[in-house]
């Protein structure tokens, strides 16, 4: 009965991280709860536009790393960071959610003070 509740709340305390995470990427959060769907906003989220790639498997397995390298690096993190959200993203995806790093798109913004 403990193993249950703390994995239950192990897992709750994972889902909320990436909810955060997403969130602060601009995306909506709810999005997480739907299958494939989730796969699409993290490439979003990586600014990829390969979403398809969830089709084909090892050039998906591809795709992902890369765009967790791209999240890592649109976070301020670095390459580590990147990986660790490949590979043990229950981690590393709170970690984000929870931590003190903003998302960055990326875009170039123009200086307003011209």
């Amino acid at each position: 009965m403990i193993g249950t509740i703390l994995t239950l709340a192990i897992y709750i305390a994972i889902l909320v991280g990436f909810y955060k995470a997403i969130s602060k990427a601009g995306q909506p959060g709810w999005s997480i709860f739907i299958p494939i769907y989730n796969i699409i906003v993290i490439y979003r989220v990586g600014g990829r536009t390969d979403w398809w790639s969830v089709l084909i498997p090892i050039y998906g397995l591809i795709t992902m790393w890369q765009c967790t390298q791209e999240i890592a690096k649109r976070f301020g993190k670095g390459g580590g960071f990147g990986a660790g959200l490949f590979f043990l993203g229950a981690i590393f995806w709170p970690i984000l959610g929870f931590g003190s790093a903003t998302y960055n798109s990326g875009e170039v913004v123009a200086d307003s003070a011209e």
